[in-house]
């Protein structure tokens, strides 16, 4: 049997597996299939072909608050209730010494992940597959919306009040220690979105990286499953729907760059304005300052971006990417579209 990969302890999770999980037969095979910051992901196969998933902490992660594997499984049961597909949630290890951190399992859902308009092109080739996964995008993001906090379990996740106050105090303080250059977009942006707060008229679940990059697909057009969890809490709905916005791009798009990959750059997709009405009739909810909710989601992902940049400046990562002038562009690239948007 081929080695394991870094971070699964063979013996003892196959022995927890087996005695966990119903019909679980060894021997199980294990195949990293992301990885990084982010939580790690595996997909395990048993000795009867049964193939599932196992999620646990990154590698050296001593934070168990950043990377609550219970609290993650919590939520994926939870949402599971609703009408938002997930993965089917099967047993969660909270026990660190089974292998060196907690993690949990869950059903393996087929289907491909759109990372960039490349992959969009190849999956989908024809236009009308990407129209029909764009709108069910929008369609389950208000089922998301529109689901009974206290119903499914997840009334006590967090805070329901002041979730953009409070993301905006978050990032700030991350902005004041971190920032290497002194860029007056990302200041004077700051300054506005607090002075114009929209009040917060509903409290849902908040995916909080709610984008193709994080669902698997089916080829007919629909989402099979929504993934990563690991931001998920209670807050204002719209913070959900400016972020997606955001990710919606054009291939001509000017600042574009600055967002990231985008698989709608392939084209095909629904315009904004077409999600945003489709969200707006499904949830019943009042969209018309989407447009702060946009600048608000440029700012925070500058903020985001800076702190990973001033890492690679003070040397605190292990290498330094070629292409690290770009990633500092970048802050710049998304003050502008937060400014932009203000404006």
């Amino acid at each position: 049997m081929a080695q394991p990969p870094a971070g699964i302890q063979l013996e003892p999770v196959t022995r927890w597996l087996a005695d966990n999980v119903e019909g679980v037969e060894p021997p199980i095979e294990f195949e990293q299939i992301a990885g990084g910051h982010s939580n790690l992901t595996y997909r395990a196969r048993d000795g009867t072909g049964r193939t599932f998933v196992l999620r646990r902490p990154p590698l050296g992660e001593v934070l168990a608050t950043a990377h609550d594997m219970g609290r993650e499984y919590r939520v994926i049961t939870a949402v599971g209730q609703t009408a938002v597909p997930v993965p089917r949630t099967l047993a969660h290890c909270a026990d660190p010494s089974v292998n060196g951190a907690p993690f949990y399992v869950m059903t393996f859902v087929e289907g491909a992940v759109l990372h960039d308009d490349d992959a969009a092109t190849a999956i989908y080739p024809n236009v009308e597959q990407r129209r029909s996964l764009g709108l069910h995008t929008a369609y389950v993001l208000a089922d998301l919306h529109l689901a009974d906090i206290d119903a499914i379990g997840l009334g006590d996740l967090g805070r329901r009040e002041e979730y953009v106050e409070r993301q905006l105090r978050r990032w700030k303080k991350q902005w004041d220690a971190h920032h290497q250059r002194e860029i007056p977009d990302m200041e004077e942006a700051f300054a506005i979105l607090s002075r114009k707060v929209p009040a917060q008229r509903h409290t849902s679940v908040v995916h909080g990286d709610y984008r193709l990059g994080n669902m698997i697909a089916t080829p007919t057009g629909r989402i099979a499953a929504v993934l990563d969890w690991e931001l998920c809490t209670l807050g204002d709905p719209l913070a959900d729907l400016g972020y997606l916005l955001n990710t919606w791009s054009s291939e001509h798009e000017e600042g574009a760059e600055g967002v990231g990959a985008s698989p709608t750059r392939a084209g095909g997709f629904p315009e904004r304005s077409e999600l945003i009405d489709l969200y707006a009739a499904r949830t019943g909810f009042d969209t018309s300052q989407v447009g702060w909710y946009r600048a608000f989601q440029y700012w925070r992902l500058g903020a985001i971006v800076e702190g990973v940049y001033a890492r690679y400046v003070l040397g605190a990562m292990p290498s330094v990417p070629d292409d690290l002038d770009r990633l500092g562009q970048r802050v710049y690239f998304l003050a502008a579209l937060a400014m932009e948007h203000l404006r």
